[in-house]
């Protein structure tokens, strides 16, 4: 589907330029690497940080249920042989809901931990993009490419926005 949709984007792009480009004049080009200028902002160091730290938070919580699976299996091979079957089939399947528990508790930290890193790059991303589309109505530019999304496969004739952008942002 990516695929797809990258393919559309380059005919649209290629039919832009052969068709409509040349009847209206001068078209001006730029393009920008937004991940490296996102790499430049402090906010991305920032945010990094937060996720790096809730992820890290997660993680010793899920040590903890390991640690706890792993106490409850040592103790049950341990007395298994003096258990009667009530209480070796309760241990077992006390064993077995704290395993689908883990299960469930991985799958979902891995969900809330995008989340989160989707919650805290939002505003940067937004940031990056009023930036690019400023510069771009300053220095009259037609099409702003993202070179760092694979789709731009020449660029020779466009000017690297970067700089532009760098000073509309305060970078250095």
């Amino acid at each position: 589907m990516k695929t797809i949709k990258k393919g559309f984007l380059l005919l649209a792009i290629a039919l832009l330029f052969t068709g409509m480009g040349y009847a209206q004049g001068t078209m001006k080009i730029g393009y920008v690497d937004s991940n490296k200028l996102m790499g430049m902002m402090p906010e991305t160091d920032t945010a990094q940080a937060q996720v790096k730290r809730y992820a890290n938070n997660l993680q010793n919580q899920m040590k903890a249920m390991a640690q706890e699976y792993q106490s409850k299996v040592q103790d049950y091979q341990s007395n298994v042989g003096t258990m009667s079957d009530l209480i070796r089939q309760t241990k077992e399947k006390e064993i077995s809901d704290l395993q689908q528990r883990i299960q469930a508790f991985q799958a979902s930290a891995d969900q809330d931990i995008q989340k989160k890193q989707q919650e805290l790059f939002q505003p940067i991303i937004a940031k990056v993009k009023a930036a690019i589309t400023s510069v771009g109505k300053e220095h009259g530019y037609t099409y702003i490419l993202d070179v760092s999304q694979g789709v731009v496969l020449y660029y020779a004739n466009g000017d690297n926005i970067l700089p532009l952008v760098k000073k509309k942002l305060n970078l250095k």
